[in-house]
């Protein structure tokens, strides 16, 4: 079994969050959350930061580790067991661009139930309602150091 960990973001602009639809060579992968394989040398924070940009064009900023999901699925002759690693992250803008190298055909920001219903994997849904949670208790609290960061950009 080959070991294999990866980080991502669950990405939210003015209450909606950010996804990726995969479509490789006409077949229907599904939607995603961005997250991407941790480079030599590479922190987590510092992953989850690049595969955003690069998967989706946006500039995000961590607010907090929301957690990690871990899968096991075939590749070939290996059996992979992944780790992945996830962070709350505000984004500055709407704009989003999907990396057509990785198959990528669209990216958006979704409000949460329209998001929940798209994304094709059950764990990255409970990494969704995670986010989504810590995302309203910083709202509603007004004390909440990082709640600042989406004040600016709500």
């Amino acid at each position: 079994m080959v070991e294999a960990v990866s980080c991502g973001g669950v990405v939210i602009f003015r209450g909606k969050i950010l996804l990726l639809y995969k479509n490789q060579n006409g077949k229907y992968m599904g939607w995603v959350l961005p997250k991407g394989t941790v480079e030599m040398g590479e922190s987590h924070e510092e992953t989850a930061l690049r595969e955003v940009k690069e998967e989706t064009g946006v500039k995000g900023e961590i607010i907090k580790y929301i957690g990690k999901t871990q899968y096991v699925f075939r590749n070939g002759n290996d059996v992979i067991s992944k780790t992945v690693h996830w962070y709350l992250m505000s984004a500055t803008s709407y704009y989003c661009k999907p990396q057509s190298e990785e198959f990528f055909a669209d990216a958006g920001y979704y409000k949460f139930h329209e998001a929940y219903h798209l994304l094709k994997f059950n764990d990255e849904r409970q990494m969704l309602k995670k986010a989504y949670n810590e995302y309203n208790a910083a709202g509603k609290n007004k004390n909440c150091s990082w709640n600042n960061i989406f004040r600016t950009y709500n």
